[in-house]
């Protein structure tokens, strides 16, 4: 427990707390001059002034940050037409073949799809839930990722290609697992907290999660913002070294970054001898930190993944070393346009939690019969489609929980199929906008495909705004 006037949070004051500011002014009370409200201090700014200044302590929650900022929906595809050709769907092949880490690596992921699923912990989601991801990845020929707290044996024995996380905490860090391995990425931040370490809050920490991370069950645990043996570049070598001596340099090695000064970041990890550099941006998700984390730290993925491929254009590295990445990709457009700007594959997460149910109204008993879960969501202060509480162990569908009932939410069997079918429309999304394109191969896509709709999005893609040839920041308009 922390000290309330130091404006730490406890645990029992972040149950179901969110960053709802339903207690602003009413309509005919907001500040106003002339009868127009304040943009400054509006009547939400106004209402977060005064909650933080009733309670003393910060907002927790989960998911990726809710403001607008450019993304992939801003950039559309030049498909075929008389200057180009496009293939036939029904005739010819368009591969989406990838293959992860074969710069050192003896044994490289060989993957069916460039989509992976990204890291998110046993203890932030349930035993059942990363069995489904386990089985439903293995069923479309792709990875999934452990997460903070180490592996469990459900999800080793339903994951046909494991990807082992090594990050600051250490927490569940066993080298003997690591050799069970297909990767190891060696996460140095995540795009929802970049510069900051992770939340379980106790209500989540049931006996198997403690007895995995070594330490007490039912008290907050608060993940490490950096690795307790470095302090610098140098160092991150030396422990990339040391993974691949331990597990006899027969797997990749992946370095996983938050999107800030990524182009430095990235040269630096590729030095360090990264077979993969994980790329994740500001709409990534998380179980649980600091709204002002989410909200305000971190640049949008479609910035970092062209500022990410220019590291490694400049290293002379491409093809040798890949660029996976992630932060909300949602779609097999979203996929196509990441590719296109640099990405030899993406990482999804938080899609993947709404494809097993995350914030929908109901919950399927045995997999089968639909059971209303709006009550839940209401207990919680929220409703379907606006749930952020995976801090509170409450879950209503039960995915983000350790409660042995809400658990049983979710069916592996049902949940397996659910992110295989939402995989595999993805891949076929892909590989429908590279035939569009006269491509035979999804890694064939390019920036040349590309036009942005917004300034801000052709600034930062780099791609001209559609019908012209201006590139804002590299061509005269």
């Amino acid at each position: 427990m922390t000290d309330k006037a130091n404006g730490e949070v406890t645990q029992g004051e972040t149950r179901g707390e969110t960053r709802d500011l339903t207690h602003a002014l009413p309509e005919n009370d907001a500040v106003t001059h002339g009868g127009q409200e304040s943009h400054l201090y509006n009547r939400d700014v106004q209402a977060w002034v005064r909650k933080a200044a009733n309670r003393g302590i910060y907002d927790i929650r989960g998911m990726g940050a809710k403001r607008k900022v450019p993304h992939f929906d801003d950039l559309v595809f030049l498909t075929a037409s008389a200057s180009r050709y496009p293939l036939e769907g029904y005739r010819e092949r368009c591969d989406t073949r990838t293959v992860l880490g074969a710069r050192n690596a003896k044994r490289p992921l060989e993957l069916d799809t460039p989509i992976t699923i990204a890291g998110m912990s046993f203890g932030s989601l349930s035993a059942n839930v990363k069995e489904a991801l386990g089985r439903g990845a293995s069923a479309v020929g792709t990875s999934t990722t452990t997460g903070d707290g180490g592996m469990t044996d459900e999800e080793r024995r339903s994951s046909k290609m494991l990807v082992y996380q090594c990050l600051p905490s250490r927490y569940g860090f066993n080298p003997d697992d690591l050799r069970r391995a297909d990767a190891v990425e060696v996460v140095i931040g995540q795009g929802a907290k970049p510069g900051g370490g992770g939340m379980l809050l106790g209500q989540k920490i049931s006996e198997r999660v403690a007895s995995m991370r070594t330490l007490p069950a039912g008290i907050d645990q608060r993940s490490a913002s950096r690795h307790p043996d470095w302090t610098g570049p140098d160092d991150l070598t030396i422990k990339i070294e040391e993974l691949r001596e331990i597990t006899d340099w027969e797997i990749p090695v992946y370095v996983k970054i938050g999107a800030t000064r990524v182009e430095n970041d990235v040269k630096l990890a590729v030095k360090a001898g990264a077979d993969v550099v994980v790329v994740d941006g500001m709409q990534g998700g998380t179980a649980a930190t600091q709204d002002v984390y989410i909200e305000h730290a971190g640049i949008p993925t479609l910035a970092a993944v062209v500022q990410a491929n220019a590291a490694l254009e400049e290293l002379d590295v491409k093809g040798e070393v890949q660029l996976v990445v992630s932060g909300g990709i949602r779609t097999g457009a979203d996929v196509a346009k990441a590719i296109a700007l640099g990405a030899d594959a993406v990482s999804i997460g938080q899609a993947v939690l709404l494809a097993l149910g995350c914030n929908d109204h109901v919950w399927y008993k045995d997999g089968k019969t639909p059971v209303s879960a709006v009550k839940d969501y209401e207990e919680l202060g929220t409703k379907p489609g606006m749930c952020h509480h995976m801090q509170t162990g409450r879950c209503p569908v039960g995915i983000t929980t350790q409660d042995p009932e809400l658990e049983k939410r979710v069916d592996p069997e049902w949940g397996a199929k659910r992110v295989r079918n939402y995989l595999q429309v993805l891949n076929m999304e892909v590989a429908t906008l590279a035939r569009a394109c006269g491509k035979s191969d999804v890694h064939h896509l390019e920036r040349e495909d590309l036009v942005a709709l917004t300034i801000e999005s052709a600034a930062m893609a780099k791609v001209p705004l559609a019908g012209t040839d201006w590139i804002p920041g590299v061509t005269g308009f």
